[in-house]
C-alpha cells in the first residue's frame, strides 16, 4: 500500500493494492513513527511482517508499506516516483492541500502499481493517462464544427441572396421598407488592408444536426475542452478519409461582452467604443510588432432617434488611421469630425448593431508600449532565481484584472516565492504561474514577482499578458448625439472597453 502521512502516523491519503481492512491500514500507519530511529538516517525500516520505504516531504511522509520479500530496489523506485508524483497535483505539500487533491493523487497512484506489482511508466505517461483525453470526443466536436461552419456558409448565402432581391427591387421601383448598407459589425480581427463591407443582419441560426457519430459509455461521462490544434488535426485525418472537411480559419478573439459588463442604464441610442491589442516584444527589450484595433458601434432602438448625427471627439496624437462606413459622408467626418448617413434623410438601422467608425495604430515604437514586462532570470546552484516586474507607461488607462502568465519547468515542483506585489496561482497541469494583479493604474503603475524554481533560463518564456480596461488607449470618444433636423440633442449611453488578444513577450 502507498500512503501520504504526518509525522505522527496519521493518514492523509492512503491506497491500498491489496485486499485490507481500514483497521489493519491505520495500525500499519500509527505504528510507523515509533520504528524510526532518529539518531540515523534511512529510507526504510522493517518490522517481522512488513517493510516501510519512506521518503520525508516537509512537514509529511510518503510511505510505502510492502511484504519483506519485496524487491527493495525497485521499491525506492517506486517510491521516488510516488514523490515526484505528488508537487504535480499539490501546490505545497500541506495537509490541507493533500486533502484538497487527495483524488486526483489516487488517481495517479493507481497508474503507477496495478494488484500489487509496479507499472512501467514515467511521469509524462501518468500525466497523460489521467487527463483521460477521448479521440471519439475529439472526431465528435471536429465533426460538429464543421457542421457549424457549413451551416453558417449556408446562411450567410441566403442572406446574399435576400439582399441582391432587394437590390432588384429598388431598379424596379418598387418600395423596400428595409435597410441596407450596414450589417452587425463587432470587435472582429482586421487585417492591415481590410474595410467595412456592406452585409446585412444574419437570420436566426438553424437547428445543428447532430454528428453522425455514435458515442461509447465513458465519452458520454467525458467533458473535455478539445484545443484547436488538436481539433485541426483530426480534420486533417477526416479529410484523408473522405471527409469533407472545411479547414478552422482564424482564432477565437477576446470576448469584450465577457470581459466587460454592459451599462445597467442603456437608452434607445447606445454607442460602444471597443478596442483590442496585439503586442509582441523581446526578452531583451525592443518591439517588434504593435497593432491596436478599434471600433465604433451604434445601436438605435427607438424610430425616433434613426435620423441622428455622433460628434467625435478625437485627442489622439499617436498616428492612427481612420476610416468611416463607407454609408457615412465622409467629407463631413475630414471637415467637422461628425458622422452622418450621406443620405440625411434615411435612418439608421433599428436594433442592430451598425459599426460607423474605426482605426488601426500599429508601430513599433516601444513608447507606446502601455504595460511594460522585465524578465531578468538568473542561475543559481539550485535552479534559477526569477525577478519580474511591469511598469505602466500610458498613465491615463486603468487596467483591471491583470494576469501575467509565466511557463514554468514541469516535474519540480511550486516555485518558492519571495517578494510579491499582488498575488499568485501556481497551476501545475499547465506548468504555469500567474501573477494575478486586481488593479494596474496611476496610483500603482509599478510592481514585482520574485520566485526560485529549478530549471533554466528559457524555461520561463514566453510571457502572456491579459487584460480590461474601460478606458480605450486611442483618445476617441463620443461626446455629443444629435438630430439631423434642428441638432437638438439626442440622450445617449456608451460603454467602451480595451481589451487583449494577444500580449506576449518572447
Amino acid at each position: 500500500m502507498s500512503a501520504v502521512c504526518t509525522k505522527a502516523g496519521k493518514a492523509i491519503v492512503s491506497r491500498q493494492f491489496v485486499e485490507m481492512t481500514r483497521t489493519r491500514i491505520e495500525g500499519l500507519l500509527a505504528a510507523f513513527p515509533k520504528l524510526m530511529n532518529t539518531g540515523k538516517q534511512h529510507t526504510f525500516v522493517e518490522t517481522d511482517s512488513v517493510r516501510y520505504v519512506y521518503q520525508p516531504l516537509e512537514k509529511l511522509y510518503m510511505v510505502l508499506i510492502t511484504t519483506k520479500n519485496s524487491n527493495i530496489l525497485e521499491d525506492l523506485e517506486t517510491l521516488r516516483l510516488f514523490s515526484r508524483v505528488i508537487p504535480e497535483y499539490c501546490r505545497v505539500l500541506e495537509e490541507s492541500e493533500i486533502s484538497e487533491h487527495c483524488f486526483d493523487l489516487i488517481f495517479a497512484f493507481d497508474e503507477i502499481v496495478a494488484l500489487g506489482y509496479r507499472e512501467n511508466v514515467n511521469l509524462a505517461q501518468i500525466r497523460t493517462f489521467t487527463e483521460m483525453d477521448s479521440h471519439e470526443e475529439k472526431v465528435f466536436r471536429a465533426v460538429r464544427e464543421t457542421q457549424e461552419r457549413e451551416a453558417k456558409a449556408e446562411m450567410r448565402r441566403k442572406a446574399k441572396e435576400l439582399q441582391q432581391a432587394r437590390r432588384d427591387a429598388e431598379r424596379s421601383g418598387k418600395k423596400v421598407p428595409a435597410f441596407g448598407g450596414f450589417g452587425s459589425a463587432g470587435m472582429t480581427s482586421v487585417s492591415s488592408g481590410s474595410i467595412i463591407t456592406d452585409t446585412i443582419v444574419e437570420p436566426e441560426k438553424p437547428k445543428i444536426t447532430p454528428a453522425p457519430v455514435r458515442p461509447s459509455g465513458p465519452s458520454k461521462a467525458l467533458k473535455l475542452g478539445a484545443k484547436g490544434k488538436e481539433v485541426d488535426n483530426f480534420v486533417d485525418k477526416l479529410k484523408s478519409e473522405g471527409e469533407t472537411i472545411m479547414p478552422t480559419t482564424g482564432k477565437r478573439g477576446s470576448d469584450v461582452s465577457k470581459a466587460l459588463p454592459p451599462p445597467v442604464n442603456v437608452e434607445s441610442v447606445h454607442l460602444r467604443v471597443e478596442e483590442k491589442i496585439l503586442l509582441t516584444c523581446g526578452r531583451d527589450g525592443g518591439l517588434q510588432n504593435m497593432e491596436v484595433l478599434g471600433m465604433v458601434t451604434l445601436r438605435v432602438t427607438d424610430d425616433k432617434n434613426g435620423r441622428i448625427r455622433l460628434i467625435i471627439n478625437n485627442n489622439d496624437n499617436k498616428g492612427l488611421q481612420l476610416q468611416t462606413h463607407p454609408n457615412v459622408d465622409k467629407k463631413l467626418f475630414t471637415a467637422d469630425s461628425v458622422i452622418g448617413l450621406k443620405n440625411p434623410e434615411k435612418s439608421f438601422p433599428l436594433n442592430n448593431d451598425v459599426g460607423v467608425l474605426k482605426w488601426r495604430l500599429q508601430t513599433t515604437d516601444e513608447s507606446l508600449i502601455p504595460l511594460t514586462i522585465n524578465c531578468w532570470p538568473s542561475e543559481s546552484g539550485t535552479g534559477c532565481d526569477v525577478n519580474i516586474e511591469y511598469e505602466l507607461q500610458e498613465e491615463s488607462l486603468d487596467l483591471n484584472d491583470v494576469v501575467i502568465s509565466i511557463p514554468v519547468p514541469s516535474g519540480v515542483g511550486a516555485p518558492v516565492i519571495g517578494d510579491l506585489d499582488g498575488e499568485y496561482k501556481h497551476d501545475s497541469r499547465r506548468n504555469v504561474l500567474e501573477w494575478c494583479l486586481p488593479v494596474i493604474d496611476a496610483n500603482n503603475k509599478t510592481g514585482s514577482l520574485e520566485f526560485s524554481i529549478a530549471g533554466q533560463p528559457n524555461d520561463f518564456f514566453p510571457i502572456n499578458v491579459s487584460f480590461v480596461s474601460k478606458r480605450n488607449y486611442c483618445d476617441i470618444q463620443v461626446t455629443k448625439v444629435t438630430h439631423v433636423d434642428g441638432d437638438s440633442s439626442v440622450r445617449f449611453s456608451s460603454e467602451t472597453s480595451f481589451v487583449v488578444d494577444k500580449y506576449e513577450i518572447l
